[in-house]
């Protein structure tokens, strides 16, 4: 992926996250999830090329998609795009931590089409997967002890991150009654999938099921970074699971109940996950807005093709022409 395009859809997360933060904890999911979503479409369609939402906003937000075949850019290089504008809405609403941009970008064709279903999800950095021993299709006991063993830690010092939900229950109760740590997301699961590779969130391993298009999200960064994520589908805990399941039958790229690995997930090695803070929070800083009206952003690049990651933080003149650090 070119680093020009990557620069430009940088800029894109960052003024979507620019207009999500003026709704920072005004109580407005869907006015924030609205803002970051126009702000979105109107930089994309500013980029020289050929892009294709092939993840976008799903219904459950009830905010104005971009929607899942819409064609944005003004013509160039075909590219397969994943979005969430705001990802954790309520997180935004409520001034909370891990309010997050997230764009996915690869070759046309290299991002796996997800029903808009649950999906349950199992991630961790690299070094807690090197031995090969964490599958979907484990016990959360299996999984935690494995993890444990290849980071080295003893599992009363393993930090899980689940999602905090009602269906959650009984894993939560199973990760503690092994022993280890639960640090509990009130939303935002793409980043507590990635925070398992990124130093220093404390985070070692994410379990549960959440929302499959973020599950692709999710993939992409780690892919980038390195680190290992796998999923399975699951339409039964979804209210409208049966309608969705037909519907993903007749478009299925994938077995519907086969374990989904990183590479099925995101089937080229030349994609590249950007997100900017929107609020606070352990893996990035929040949108800053001086008195003054400059604005400062703190972003991350994953880039799988040259193995990068990248901390961009980008601070933008006022109207006044103040810029203040």
């Amino acid at each position: 992926m070119q680093t020009a395009l990557i620069m430009q859809v940088l800029e894109v997360a960052e003024k979507a996250a620019i207009a999500a933060a003026v709704w920072n904890g005004r109580g407005d999911k869907v006015a924030a999830d609205q803002a970051a979503t126009t702000a979105m479409r109107e930089a994309f369609n500013a980029i020289p090329f050929s892009g294709r939402i092939v993840i976008g906003e799903g219904e459950r937000d009830e905010a104005p998609m971009l929607f899942i075949g819409e064609e944005l850019g003004s013509g160039g290089d075909p590219i397969d795009i994943a979005v969430d504008p705001l990802e954790g809405t309520n997180l935004c609403a409520y001034n909370r931590a891990n309010a997050l941009t997230t764009i996915a970008i690869a070759p046309r064709g290299a991002l796996l089409y997800a029903p808009d279903t649950y999906m349950w999800k199992l991630a961790a950095g690299a070094q807690a997967a090197k031995n090969g021993d964490l599958h979907i299709d484990n016990s959360p006991q299996q999984n935690v002890r494995a993890a444990a063993a290849a980071l080295g830690k003893s599992v009363e010092d393993l930090n899980v991150c689940i999602l905090l939900r009602d269906r959650h229950q009984e894993l939560i109760a199973a990760v503690r009654a092994c022993g280890a740590r639960v640090s509990l997301i009130d939303d935002g699961d793409v980043f507590g999938a990635i925070a398992t590779a990124v130093p220093g969130t404390g985070i070692d391993l994410y379990l549960g099921s959440g929302g499959a298009p973020e599950g692709v999200l999710a993939a992409t960064g780690l892919k980038a970074i390195g680190g290992f994520f796998m999923g399975k589908l699951d339409f039964a805990i979804d209210p409208k699971g049966v309608e969705k399941r037909q519907r993903a039958e007749k478009t299925a790229e994938v077995d519907l109940d086969a374990a989904l690995s990183m590479d099925t997930l995101v089937r080229s090695s030349d994609a590249a996950f950007i997100a900017s803070g929107v609020t606070d929070g352990e893996m990035l800083a929040g949108v800053r807005i001086d008195p003054s009206g400059s604005v400062t952003t703190t972003s991350i690049i994953m880039n799988a093709a040259d193995q990068t990651v990248r901390f961009v933080r980008n601070t933008r003149r006022s109207a006044q022409g103040i810029v203040r650090f």
